[in-house]
């Protein structure tokens, strides 16, 4: 199969629709072709007129570990390029960027997931395209998550770099579909093309959402596995309690939680009560970790690991969101008084709880804390929200 960013360098047509105009790239470290080169050094061996570069969060080169770690502008050493942050100063492209070059290429390897800031990030870009008559080439790559969606849709004013706009938490679309939603819900103006795969078959054996010939590499330092990408629409919640998710271990958010005063074999013993349903899918076990730095840093944790991966792997069963939540919901039946909520500024986010800027508002968290609610209730809500979403999403999609 070929991605998008494969299809350019190997089809003169498409690349002799740039000559002539300056090129752009938004890319991360896995902005590779199948050979594994980097898409800015395969453009310019292409000779494609690459005059700059952008890095997301966490940068072009990948190396801002957490959260909320900006990364400063720079000159390519190799190349001579300006090569700017949109998770610096700024997370839209200014004016001066924007002047940059004529045609905007967008290879994120995305994650499927609303939260995944990269989402943002095209949107953000989309917009500022359309302001300064740019055209904007999204160079498709696979949703690893595959097409199914899942979670409440973000409410209205609840927006942030975490929540680009009405959407669930598992949204099932790759980045050029999004594309194509972002230009028609926000009625965008914009010179939109969408540089389709070849050959992915999301939701299909044996690889479903991610190619088994493709090797795995880290969009952003903590999504180390596939599994990360599969489990990710659930444990990213995680990142708004006091749990750990893993960061500071090798598993970074693959654990449904980690912590010093949690007994792991009783919470998964109250989700089996509570909703077993919601465990189908992967294999959840008993494990044990020390984080090296962040929550919990050099205390023994423990935790729930969750494996959707193997033999243990129904792609179409498995729902990380209700999964997660059912966590959260087991720790607050045993645990009533755990102080589960961090509160502390996520993304910039000031006013609101994390919890809440995570999932698009309050809804999981009063669900959580309500103990008079049961998992029908929050499916209920999920249910409607998915059934809207797949509506919306329907004209958009691409790849069936």
């Amino acid at each position: 199969m070929k991605f998008g960013i494969d299809r350019l360098i190997t089809e003169e047509d498409l690349r002799k629709r740039l000559d002539g105009r300056r090129v752009a790239l938004v890319a991360h470290p896995a902005s590779v072709t199948a050979g594994l080169v980097h898409s800015l050094d395969a453009l310019v061996a292409r000779e494609v007129n690459v005059t700059s570069a952008f890095g997301p969060q966490h940068g072009l080169k990948g190396d801002k570990q957490d959260n909320m770690v900006e990364t400063g502008d720079e000159i390519d050493a190799q190349y001579g390029i300006p090569v700017f942050s949109l998770y610096g100063e700024v997370r839209r492209p200014t004016e001066r960027m924007m002047d940059s070059a004529d045609v905007f290429l967008f290879d994120l390897q995305d994650l499927g997931c609303r939260i995944y800031t990269f989402v943002t990030t095209l949107l953000y870009l989309l917009e500022e395209a359309a302001r300064a008559d740019k055209a904007v080439w999204v160079l498709d790559r696979p949703n690893p998550a595959g097409g199914p969606v899942e979670g409440t849709l973000l409410r209205a004013g609840q927006e942030s770099f975490v929540g680009a706009a009405e959407m669930v938490m598992r949204h099932g679309v790759t980045m050029g579909e999004m594309a194509r939603w972002f230009v028609d819900h926000f009625k965008l103006d914009v010179e939109l093309e969408v540089v389709e795969m070849r050959g992915w078959s999301p939701g299909k054996a044996p690889g479903y959402g991610w190619p088994e010939d493709r090797v795995w590499i880290n969009p952003s330092p903590n999504a180390a596995s596939l599994n990360m990408a599969r489990a990710y629409a659930g444990t990213v919640m995680l990142e708004g309690t006091t749990l750990s998710e893993g960061r500071g271990t090798t598993r970074p958010l693959e654990v449904l939680f980690g912590a010093p005063d949690v007994d792991a074999k009783a919470v998964l013993a109250e989700m089996d009560r509570l909703a077993p349903v919601w465990m189908r899918g992967c294999a959840i076990r008993e494990c044990w970790f020390e984080p090296t730095f962040h929550k919990h840093a050099g205390t023994l944790c423990n935790g729930l690991m969750v494996h959707a991966e193997g033999q243990f792997y129904d792609h179409h069963a498995f729902r990380p969101w209700r999964l997660q939540a059912l966590a959260f919901k087991a720790i607050r039946s045993l645990y009533p008084d755990f102080p589960l909520w961090r509160d502390f500024a996520y993304e910039y986010e000031y006013d609101r709880l994390a919890i809440d800027v995570i999932n698009g508002g309050p809804t999981l968290r009063e669900w959580v804390d309500d103990s008079e609610a049961d998992p029908d209730d929050l499916d209920t809500l999920a249910s409607a929200d998915e059934a809207s979403w797949r509506e919306t999403i329907a004209p958009h999609l691409i790849y069936g």
